[in-house]
């Protein structure tokens, strides 16, 4: 039996309510496996993702199924929390473990002065320039195919925010090319659109020695964090899905609406909104029945996206 309001587990046979899924990804799937693994364990086709990972990240990769597809980009856009390993010492031609080394150089000796001062000019509203093998787009094809296919690629810098980047070890080590590195276990709390590679090779140039990502967990990505995250194999046995209405509360602002003005607001009509935080707000109805996610726009309610 399918048990929407309380998030119950849905048992094999049964059709997936609309809802979220967290998922703990596993290192080696791409964004896309994890939705294709989903759609099967849903029997659904109408699974997406909010924001990808890596194939080597594992950690906190939040699915939409059915009209919960609907909410996905803007739960991307929320802010993000990561642990990971770099490696300073190596460079590679990706940023991360995955690309072939192009240059490296003893790291052995760093003062921890050094670190935190590169770490610094890493904090807050930074100017970031992608990895080339990122999903940006250059006259519409995505960078990573470009480079692929031996283009070179310059990415433009762009605006993001790193509102925590914490050291918590660091281990000098001898890499297997006998290469003198330093590994940095950190964790990061940053805005959408950021990449935690491009820190890493960043941190790496800072100190004049390269540095490239060697392991990286997404803990958090807005509310929904690692610890109600399930494995696939979990979500095999027992498929946990968060009701819309649930998620919606959690992840965007509330405006609770009486009768009248929910019904207005479902047909189309641009409401006077109170004073509530700038983005996305969950308009909701009696009963505790998620009605929409609005914006705020001259004063008035603007659709993004109509539930009811």
């Amino acid at each position: 039996m399918t048990e929407q309001k309380s998030g119950k587990p849905v048992r094999g046979g049964d059709s997936a309510p609309d809802g979220l899924v967290v998922v703990d990804k596993p290192a080696g799937f791409t964004s896309h496996d994890v939705v294709a693994k989903m759609r099967g364990i849903a029997r659904t086709r109408r699974v997406g993702h909010a924001g990808t990972l890596d194939p080597m990240a594992t950690g906190v990769l939040v699915l939409g199924i059915g009209r919960a597809t609907r909410l996905l980009g803007h739960l991307a856009l929320t802010e993000k929390e990561y642990v990971a390993t770099v490696r300073l010492g190596q460079d590679t031609v990706t940023d991360d473990a995955e690309g072939e080394l192009t240059s490296g150089t003893p790291a052995h000796g760093l003062s921890r002065e050094a670190v935190d001062a590169a770490v610094a000019l890493q904090t807050g509203a930074v100017m970031q320039v992608p990895s080339k093998v990122s999903a940006v787009k250059v006259d519409g094809k995505r960078s990573y195919a470009r480079v692929r296919e031996g283009e070179e690629v310059e990415l433009a810098a762009r605006p993001v925010t790193i509102s925590s980047f914490l050291v918590h070890d660091v281990r000098e080590e001898v890499a297997e090319d006998g290469t003198p590195v330093t590994d940095l276990l950190i964790s990061v709390t940053c805005s959408s659109g950021t990449y935690i590679r491009a820190i890493a090779r960043d941190l790496g140039a800072e100190l004049g020695v390269g540095g490239h990502l060697t392991a990286l967990r997404r803990t958090r990505v807005g509310p929904y964090g690692v610890a109600e995250a399930r494995t696939l194999d979990q979500l095999q046995e027992s498929l946990e899905v968060m009701p819309l209405a649930t998620a919606a509360a959690r992840a965007f602002p509330r405006w609770d609406l009486p009768e009248r003005q929910a019904k207005l607001l479902c047909n189309g009509v641009q409401l006077a909104m109170p004073e509530l935080p700038p983005g996305p707000i969950a308009a909701f109805g009696p009963e505790d029945r998620f009605l929409a996610l609005v914006e705020e726009r001259g004063g008035k309610a603007r659709s993004l996206a109509v539930f009811a």
